[in-house]
């Protein structure tokens, strides 16, 4: 799906411009702004799922993997975290009895497949909501960590594309993602990091957790990448969906985020947030 008039590479640059200005002013807004994309992003992101894994044979749930999600975005939303391991548990429940009275062949698959969905697809992505609403006494909100993750990933892309291009030579992960260049991976990671801490210094982070927070963003946005690859290779399918022209579908363009998102939430809550896990390590030394 492209523009009319527009080559493949101009159709790329309007839709990410695009997605990136709505992504941006959503999360300036936080709030219901922020759950209204993500709950966009989730929902497609979901639907694309499902068919990916009906082209391997597999039959995962959509309405109990959207039920699920719904419900954990409540619990986010309203950032009641104590609730999400009994979602998750009702959640699981679900998948097990929509299989037993209303499943077919593969069962097993069927299961794990849908509970697998609502965890990646939905619970993972959830945890932006955690981080710009994170607080404490030396910063009001997390708006300036996801600011840092935003960063760091879409350097880590243009630092992998650029070094990759030029000087990759050794193959990353051959059988996955044959494109993909050791020497791409670290361009990206030092691209990652210089941001993360331009980023910092402006927040007024500690330039060594910046670089810690750089680290994490680039090491799991390609591990998100290679992830999610390996799911659509597994099922024999290119791209998850043609929803956003040059970009193929919202997996696509969100893979690098869903890992991220998570480890770069709970990294914030416990290590710049919170001290009580380096006094506790302070104390141990």
């Amino acid at each position: 799906m492209e523009f009319k008039g527009l080559n493949k590479n101009a159709t790329r640059m309007l839709t990410g411009f695009i997605m990136g200005s709505i992504a941006m002013v959503c999360i300036m807004l936080g709030g219901i702004a922020l759950l209204g994309l993500l709950a966009v992003v989730i929902f497609f992101a979901s639907k694309e799922y499902v068919k990916i894994l009906e082209h391997k044979g597999f039959y995962p749930s959509l309405k109990i993997m959207l039920a699920s999600e719904a419900l954990l975005a409540i619990i986010t939303y309203f950032d009641r975290t104590e609730y999400v391991a009994l979602a998750l548990t009702l959640c699981t429940f679900a998948a097990f009895l929509w299989v037993l009275f209303r499943g077919r062949q593969p069962y097993i698959a069927n299961v794990s497949t849908t509970i697998l969905g609502f965890v990646y697809c939905g619970y993972f992505p959830l945890h932006l909501q955690l981080l710009r609403d994170i607080s404490s006494e030396q910063y009001n909100d997390g708006l300036g960590f996801v600011v840092m993750m935003f960063t760091a990933i879409l350097l880590t892309d243009v630092g992998c594309y650029y070094a990759g291009t030029r000087c990759g030579k050794h193959k990353l992960a051959p059988v996955i993602s044959p494109n993909k260049t050791i020497e791409g991976s670290v361009g990206g990671a030092i691209c990652a990091v210089t941001g993360a801490l331009i980023v910092g210094y402006f927040i007024g982070v500690e330039w060594y957790l910046s670089v810690i927070a750089g680290l994490i963003c680039t090491v799991f946005a390609q591990i998100g990448d290679l992830c999610e690859s390996l799911i659509k290779r597994d099922a024999g399918v290119k791209d998850s969906g043609n929803l956003l022209p040059g970009h193929g579908g919202f997996l696509d363009r969100t893979d690098s985020f869903v890992f991220t998102i998570p480890v770069m939430f709970y990294f914030c809550k416990y290590f710049i947030f919170s001290n009580d896990i380096m006094n506790y390590l302070k104390g141990l030394f």
